[in-house]
């Protein structure tokens, strides 16, 4: 009888571990989602903003964060960069990732880049 609820003891520690890991690694996932989103609807809206695509740059971001479920919550422009932050639920859970486009920023730290020191 002593085995039997040991073996149910573990059984159910071990599902129940399972199930949290399982949670875990949605939410990983949802959250890469999101990032990829975001970092898609950034794009999309620079490519706009550039005449690179045609249309205005938050409706590009919001129709690019429509096709993976989630809409713009905010999208900043400043000068030629792009910022935007997208929300939503994906598999149940909720999400929100921010991500920025735009033309390279010039560095010092970087040889051979537009206003890097060069020796």
């Amino acid at each position: 009888m002593a085995g039997a609820v040991l073996a149910v003891g573990a059984v159910l520690t071990a599902s129940t571990l399972a199930v949290g890991l399982a949670v875990v690694g949605q939410a990983s996932v949802v959250s890469q989602r999101a990032a990829g989103a975001a970092d898609n609807a950034a794009v999309a809206a620079a490519d706009a903003l550039s005449g690179a695509a045609t249309g205005q740059p938050c409706a590009r971001a919001a129709e690019v964060a429509a096709t993976f479920g989630l809409e713009v919550a905010a999208c900043t422009i400043s000068g030629a960069e792009v910022t935007v932050t997208v929300t939503g639920g994906l598999l149940g859970l909720p999400a929100t990732a921010r991500a920025r486009a735009g033309p390279p920023q010039a560095s010092q730290d970087v040889p051979g880049r537009a206003g890097a020191d060069t020796q």
